[in-house]
């Protein structure tokens, strides 16, 4: 079973399924008299998922000119997928190579796999930075929040605005 089921806490310590439908869904994932372990699962907010786009794209739009031909600031989207792998939010791979010639080639036929990774070439070795997925089922709400936070912050350090001025717009 992947997908939570919604209990009611009746208290004295008794949960029972929030409807006959949840009963149902019991019914079929638990068998009766086993010991389950239960634990909270806290929904991700779709209000703080888009806020986290809209606050992007309208960074994305302040960026200053100088980084106008950046292959990470061509859309709002390769912005935020760029913010993530400098927040550590992402996939290494490395590739050890026999000569810096062999690394450089590496690397040039690496980048065209995925527009938005980031492909550093040190020495005789290789890597590529993936940005890891903040979709509902890749992360859950605390990640995705520690995560847009922090990619957040760091495009308001880039752009040189004041640190929480995103977070101040969605309290607004």
């Amino acid at each position: 079973m992947t997908t939570p089921l919604l209990f009611r806490y009746e208290g004295e310590g008794e949960f029972k399924p929030a409807s006959e439908y949840w009963g149902r869904r019991a019914d079929l994932a638990y068998v009766v008299g086993e010991v389950y372990k239960l634990a909270p699962h806290e929904d991700r907010s779709q209000a703080s998922h888009n806020h986290e786009f809209a606050v992007i794209a309208d960074m994305w739009a302040s960026l200053p000119e100088r980084f106008k031909l950046e292959p990470w600031a061509q859309t709002p989207e390769h912005l935020r997928k760029y913010a993530l792998i400098m927040c550590r939010y992402c996939d290494t791979q490395t590739f050890a190579c026999g000569s810096q010639a062999e690394a450089l080639r590496w690397a040039a036929n690496l980048r065209p796999m995925d527009e938005y990774s980031v492909v550093a070439v040190e020495g005789t070795t290789v890597h590529r930075f993936i940005a890891q997925s903040q979709s509902k089922r890749s992360m859950g709400a605390k990640r995705f929040q520690e995560s847009k936070t922090a990619i957040l912050e760091y495009i308001e350090d880039l752009i040189g605005l004041d640190r929480g001025a995103s977070a101040k717009s969605e309290a607004a």
